[in-house]
């Protein structure tokens, strides 16, 4: 893809996958888009072809958006192949138009794994990654009101791990990268956002345990150690996580937590 688009306007050609329900086949329709402002976002993008769909009495592409500030994760989209585009570290709804060049065509297709049905053209069921999250992503502790940032000593490098965890925002982008749709990536970060620090460890075991168990009956695939997962996410969370959340689980088994142990806890 070209970028720095320095002309005030763009004509920007889309294939837009198009599908009514999962169980319905979809296909890949051709959209044309003049006038398109470099300076748009690329959902702002689509809003502008929704207007030309509505007032061509069409049925508008449903996507999945809602803050468009790169903070929820909801604007889940493949375009040209790549899980939010081209642009590294970058949600679709930071995604502008200037990273492309006029005349483009540009194809924009759903998030695509088992676990993800569709539910509509570009819309997916990301569901199962809040299942996952339920399983077992918490602390149990009687917090009450924010302790003093001082009252329990954490080392700098290990609170900084812990928080480039934490800033995973459960969009589901590794999982759409990985040829085995795996979540091994948003799981792990899940995993190393408590098991790093002290308040965590009280459900150490039983967390990876439950959230492991759990993400393999969603149906995700396995890793493939390729890394796509992380080249993919528009946080950047580190692939080493996932070495992280294996060693957590091999605890958790020396320690007994197994599934039978786990579904009676």
């Amino acid at each position: 893809m070209a970028g720095n688009n320095n002309s005030r306007t763009m004509r920007i050609n889309l294939k837009v996958w198009r599908q009514k329900n999962q169980n319905t086949e979809g296909r890949l329709v051709d959209y044309a888009l003049d006038n398109v402002s470099p300076d748009m976002s690329f959902l702002e993008m689509f809003d502008v072809l929704n207007e030309k769909l509505v007032a061509q009495n069409d049925e508008p592409v449903a996507f999945a958006h809602d803050c468009r500030e790169g903070i929820c994760g909801s604007c889940a989209m493949v375009i040209d192949g790549e899980p939010h585009g081209p642009q590294t570290g970058t949600t679709t709804c930071q995604l502008h138009m200037r990273t492309f060049s006029d005349g483009d065509t540009i194809v924009v297709e759903p998030f695509r794994a088992k676990a993800f049905p569709v539910v509509k053209d570009l819309v997916t069921n990301r569901t199962a990654l809040d299942r996952i999250q339920a399983a077992g992503g918490y602390v149990s502790v009687a917090t009450g009101n924010a302790p003093d940032g001082n009252a329990i000593p954490i080392a700098k490098e290990i609170a900084d791990m812990a928080m480039d965890a934490a800033a995973c925002i459960q969009c589901g982008a590794c999982v759409a990268a990985c040829r085995n749709g795996s979540a091994m990536l948003f799981v792990s970060a899940k995993v190393s956002q408590f098991s790093l620090l002290p308040q965590g460890q009280a459900e150490r075991e039983r967390r990876v345990s439950r959230m492991v168990w759990q993400m393999d009956e969603e149906d995700f695939g396995s890793c493939t150690n390729m890394g796509s997962c992380a080249a993919a996410c528009p946080k950047e969370i580190k692939v080493e996580n996932i070495a992280r959340m294996n060693r957590e689980f091999g605890r958790a088994m020396i320690f007994g937590r197994d599934r039978k142990q786990t579904a009676e806890d």
